[in-house]
């Protein structure tokens, strides 16, 4: 399918999420993205996407990660058909500006660079195309255009923050579960392992309700090393652990010091990225926040320490809902995210 820039009709804009379970796509018209105010005084107008005029559709296979990072053929071939399936309902017959957010972008995101723009003006005649890592997807679904701070976690855990003055990006963490990732999923997985090994050869420290959950779990603990070391998805595994020690956090000390430190770890990085010391809002986006009070509790709690004179707001949206305003800001000109050469790039195709 190939549009041109003849064509004629309301605009449209697309937003895609691309993660480790799969690949999510939302169309919306442009005119459903109203622009935002941006202020440093948590005062301007936020944008938002008017979510029931927008459409989703989705595939449960991940692009992959080739010699060159994620392999933009991949990601075409799950993305291609589910927008043009969106667009044949809608009757849309170009999209005008896209957002593509993916995780790993920063590191992994030169082949997405190098053949996304074309590929997309070719296939849906996108004129403005937004490269995104998903830390920026989930910061503009969470807060939208606005400065603040974002902590996504899931899996994983990064923290990231932007302010009307300075114009740039602050990151902390979202280092992967070997160099980070403090206080997110696969760190309170592996946490609450350790806590089990421990009961399991009667050492300092150990839990035998955490024991108990994980032979329930993953079968007897003396195998456990075969069965994860070599696995490629180890964080995933690690992380699947994650809610039975906030199940037993209510009983037990041990689970319940766990979540405490990562809730401490969470706050930590989302001191490291706030602009200055006046108010601020700091959103809690990512499924780990679905763990509910035995997390959310300690982050209250010790918020008034780390963070005094932040305010812990739930996120508004989720990455797919920020690639959508991203790309709808685009269209409109009120892009006012920072640019960056990893995290964030905006490339036009006026002839497409």
């Amino acid at each position: 399918m190939r549009h041109s820039s003849s064509d004629t009709g309301p605009s449209w804009v697309l937003g895609v999420d691309s993660g480790g379970s799969g690949v999510r796509v939302s169309l919306a018209p442009a005119d459903a993205v109203t622009g935002s105010t941006r202020s440093a005084d948590r005062t301007g107008t936020p944008a938002t996407v008017d979510t029931s005029v927008a459409t989703v559709a989705a595939a449960d296979r991940p692009a992959v990660t080739g010699p060159r990072g994620i392999d933009a053929a991949s990601l075409l071939e799950r993305v291609l058909p589910l927008v043009e399936g969106l667009m044949a309902a809608a009757g849309a017959r170009r999209i005008a500006a896209a957002c593509v957010g993916a995780a790993g972008m920063a590191t992994l995101g030169d082949d997405l660079r190098d053949r996304l723009p074309d590929a997309l003006a070719d296939a849906f005649g996108v004129r403005r195309l937004a490269l995104a890592g998903d830390a920026v997807t989930a910061y503009a679904g969470a807060l939208g255009l606005r400065p603040g701070v974002v902590v996504a976690a899931g899996t994983g855990m990064i923290a990231l923050g932007t302010s009307a003055d300075d114009g740039g990006w602050r990151r902390a963490d979202g280092w992967g579960h070997l160099l980070g990732d403090a206080g997110g999923g696969a760190w309170i997985g592996r946490a609450g392992l350790d806590a089990a090994m421990r009961a399991h050869d009667g050492r300092a420290g150990g839990s035998p309700a955490l024991l108990a959950a994980a032979e329930k779990q993953f079968g007897p603990l003396d195998a456990m090393p075969g069965r994860l070391y070599p696995r490629p998805d180890r964080a995933a595994v690690l992380a699947s652990f994650a809610p039975q020690v906030a199940r037993h956090a209510g009983d037990d000390p041990v689970a319940a010091g766990i979540l405490r430190q990562a809730a401490r770890h969470i706050l930590e990085s989302a001191a490291a990225v706030r602009p200055g010391t006046g108010p601020v809002d700091v959103a809690l986006a990512g499924g780990l926040f679905r763990t509910g009070e035995p997390l959310l509790g300690p982050l209250r709690e010790l918020a008034a320490e780390l963070l005094p004179g932040a305010t812990l707001v739930p996120a508004a949206g989720d990455p797919l809902d920020g690639a959508v305003l991203i790309a709808g800001a685009a269209h409109h000109g009120h892009l006012t995210l920072p640019l960056d050469p990893g995290l964030l790039t905006v490339t036009d195709r006026p002839g497409a």
